[in-house]
């Protein structure tokens, strides 16, 4: 083997594992241990390689779950985004958001556990944690159009509204495990069918409001 070849190896660490395969296999620890009681040493023994192979790839721990909750808080804040950008009843948008927050849930399942046990200890635990609350209030102010439109019932406080159907969401974590009978789409419909049937306002009432 040639001397760049060598070297090109040393850098890639143990074969099969590249950058995001070291950082899904430190997001798995993370949820299981805790972040504060996984350290370099441990993750270095899971994965096979010397923390100076780790290190090669991230600086710190922190650079780790910096990238983990990024992934988490993007996949959402760009849900809301994309519906606010597609315009449309306020109720329609909250229905989108919610289903597409489920497909985030599913599709980034580690980093959204990771980022629901954040506890604010760190820095990069702090930033996380004003995003998070900065997407719950673009979620409730989204409550709150659709109940000045007449679309939802007004008679429930809009942040209640959103901690419950989020909380709802969120505890799809616990118990979700990719492979089983319910995709993605179902998981959604049956958010949706849960936390916003109930609040919907019927079709008539909606006119009659509007007409007086």
């Amino acid at each position: 083997m040639s001397e760049n070849g060598s070297s090109t190896s040393m850098r890639r660490g143990r074969p099969g594992y590249d950058q995001q395969g070291i950082l899904d296999v430190a997001v798995a620890a993370f949820n299981q241990y805790g972040y504060d009681a996984t350290s370099m040493g441990v993750l270095a023994e899971r994965l096979g390689l010397s923390k100076s192979a780790i290190y090669h790839h991230f600086a710190s721990k922190d650079e780790m779950l910096d990238r983990a909750l990024d992934t988490a808080l993007s996949g959402l804040e760009r849900v809301v985004d994309e519906t606010d950008a597609s315009g449309g009843r306020a109720a329609d948008r909250l229905d989108r958001v919610l289903r597409g927050a489920v497909h985030v849930l599913v599709e980034h399942l580690p980093s959204v556990t990771l980022l629901l046990r954040v506890r604010g200890n760190t820095d990069v635990e702090r930033r996380a944690l004003e995003r998070r609350r900065a997407f719950d209030k673009r979620v409730t102010s989204l409550v709150e159009e659709a109940q000045r439109e007449g679309s939802l019932r007004s008679d429930i406080d809009a942040r209640v509204v959103s901690r419950l159907a989020f909380g709802m969401i969120n505890s799809i974590v616990e118990w979700y495990r990719p492979g089983g009978r319910e995709d993605a789409d179902g998981l959604a419909d049956d958010v949706v069918a849960v936390a916003l049937d109930g609040l919907r306002m019927p079709t008539s009432n909606r006119v009659e409001e509007l007409l007086g």
